[in-house]
């Protein structure tokens, strides 16, 4: 049996699928049974339940030979982030050892290694920390940038023609597609090919700037003049809590932008053919496409 924490997430719910199509069996955790009712029906297992709660989360790792553990993110109007993290990162941990699992997947990210001034990656960096001192074999992927990520501008996209964060536009970035994490998480799952306590940089197809990413986004939406703007932290900050993100939540995400811009993390990474996953930005352009085309028909109506 495999476990799958944020198994409605994007990661979770493509490496589910990829563990079943190889004839796998894998439980997955979620609090909506709705939302986990498209894995049942593909023969998945739903547990369903909070990860805040540890007797639940015990049951649900029970059995286990192998779990892929990561925090949900919260809702980004939540009061308290770091809480968040801290208070599900402890349960999950608990929950690992009184289990007894033997094996766990954790989802890290790039800047882990670090232990502040990273904004919301210092929670991880606290959690793989956790997870070392337990009695057990960890693997920790540390993805860089989600391009997924980029998405959050479609609405400013919509209204204003023109994309931007509080990032540089000019400093290359490694990022990648959800679908290759979760390619990673399933393959490592499967094979339980690590030992001890081991990290894995994920690096993606190639780095490039948010400018490049912008304009090959740009000329797949069909605006080919596609710009991407730095916005100042202050600026930034504004518009995120006006969005509806909690104070904390914006610090913490202007906190991460600017140590990306200082290149404390996810820039400069050296590649091999372990940590470069297959999926360009000109493949992920489609599916923004496809995203900001419902997007654009929705305001429509």
């Amino acid at each position: 049996m495999l476990v799958i924490t944020g198994a409605t997430g994007n990661i979770g719910k493509t490496a589910t699928a990829l563990l079943l199509e190889r004839g796998e069996r894998v439980r997955v955790i979620g609090r909506d049974r709705t939302k986990l009712q498209h894995l049942v029906e593909i023969g998945a297992e739903a547990a369903v339940g909070d990860l805040n709660d540890l007797p639940f989360v015990t049951d649900a790792f029970k059995g286990a030979k192998a779990v892929f553990a990561m925090i949900p993110p919260p809702q980004f109007s939540i009061a308290s982030f770091r809480n968040h993290q801290r208070e599900v990162g402890e349960t999950i941990a608990s929950a690992l050892a009184a289990a007894k699992v033997g094996y766990v997947v954790n989802l890290s990210s790039q800047g882990a290694e670090l232990s502040s001034g990273t904004g919301p990656v210092v929670g991880l960096h606290e959690q793989e920390e956790r997870l070392n001192r337990l009695d057990l074999n960890v693997l920790h992927l540390r993805p860089t940038y989600f391009m997924e990520n980029l998405m959050a501008s479609i609405p400013f996209i919509r209204e204003h023609g023109i994309a931007g964060s509080a990032v540089r536009g000019d400093i290359k970035l490694a990022m990648i597609a959800t679908r290759d994490i979760a390619e990673k998480v399933a393959g490592h799952l499967a094979a339980l090919d690590f030992q001890g306590k081991e990290v894995r940089d994920l690096l993606g197809e190639r780095d490039l700037t948010l400018q490049e990413a912008f304009g090959v986004i740009g000329r797949r939406i069909g605006m080919p003049d596609l710009k991407y703007v730095q916005f100042n932290p202050d600026e930034a900050f504004k518009g995120m809590t006006m969005s509806g993100f909690s104070s904390d939540t914006a610090r913490l995400f202007i906190e991460m932008s600017k140590a990306l811009n200082e290149g404390l993390f996810g820039v400069n990474r050296p590649r091999n053919a372990a940590n470069t996953t297959p999926t360009s930005i000109e493949e992920f352009a489609k599916s923004f496409a496809a995203v900001y085309q419902g997007a654009v028909h929705m305001h429509a109506e």
